[in-house]
């Protein structure tokens, strides 16, 4: 029942098999072997795709409730003893993964041996779903209305530039001075060719942002950060160890970009499987003590 699951979630019995550490044959003689059992065909298989059935369609409904329960009762049967067992399925941004998030969840493991984490670091939004995730933890607005959520806050953002760039190039005292300097831009978040700054009681400063440098992921900003490349807009929790250090500073604090929702994601009904829950309220509680979250 799992392998037609994930098959039908996929569309895929190749991934499946990597999925699980198998060869696709195994997951081949599962379905089978379940559509035999049953006396209907669950997949149409093509060369080219795999989709449900009709009968397919209606029992994988079924068949996720029943897995759900079969975690659920496991879980019954072992709170006799207090110890979380199985795996759990994460998905993060990779720079916050990297910074803070891994170190989260090497706390929990310490603290549930028998929990397998599956942590898969990605800047692309994915289909929880369909990837098998248990739980995602999202910069930005969600647009994934069937996900059940669970609110952060807000992730502050300032900008920041090396003490090293500063002293060659000068600090800027007012928006419009950035005009003079280098911006590292973040390619893939929208509306990243301009800058909107906002201070108490004045309206936002918008400024246009040049295509010098772009990059696609948080921790080569971080890096371009720290190696004198220019000026960017970052979260707190990016470079708070380097401004400690002294290695950046902060530039015009008086101003500041828009802050970025924080949320965790999860399918809805994992949260009742034990293992699943007692890791959303670790990150929960953990996430909320970043630097910069409001």
């Amino acid at each position: 029942m799992r392998s037609f699951v994930r098959v039908a979630e996929r569309g895929s019995l190749s991934s499946v098999a990597r999925e699980y550490g198998v060869g696709q044959s195994t997951i081949t003689r599962h379905v089978a072997e379940l559509e035999q059992a049953l006396g209907v065909t669950l997949l149409n298989r093509t060369t080219r795709r795999i989709t449900l059935t009709a009968e397919g369609a209606r029992y994988l409904d079924d068949t996720r409730t029943i897995l759900r329960l079969v975690d659920e009762a496991a879980d019954g049967v072992r709170s006799a003893t207090d110890r979380l067992t199985g795996t759990v399925r994460i998905s993060c941004t990779a720079a916050l993964g990297v910074r803070h998030v891994a170190d989260i969840l090497f706390a929990f493991q310490d603290r549930h041996p028998g929990v397998c984490v599956d942590f898969r670091l990605s800047d692309v939004q994915i289909d929880l779903v369909r990837e098998g995730v248990d739980v995602a933890i999202r910069l930005g607005a969600l647009s994934d209305s069937s996900m059940q959520r669970k609110q952060i806050g807000a992730s502050r953002r300032i900008l920041v530039a090396s003490k090293e760039y500063l002293d060659r190039h000068g600090r800027p005292d007012e928006p419009g001075a950035l005009a003079r300097h280098a911006i590292i831009r973040m390619s893939n978040v929208s509306g990243s060719d301009r800058l909107v700054l906002h201070r108490a009681n004045a309206e936002p400063s918008i400024l246009p942002v040049g295509d010098r440098l772009l990059v696609d992921h948080g921790l080569a900003a971080r890096r371009a950060i720290m190696m004198g490349r220019g000026i960017a807009p970052t979260h707190l929790w990016l470079v708070n160890d380097l401004l400690e250090a002294g290695i950046v500073e902060q530039v015009l604090p008086d101003y500041s970009p828009e802050p970025v929702p924080l949320s965790i994601l999860f399918v809805p009904g994992r949260a009742r499987v034990k293992r699943v829950r007692a890791l959303i309220d670790a990150l929960h509680g953990a996430l909320r003590a970043l630097p910069g979250m409001t």
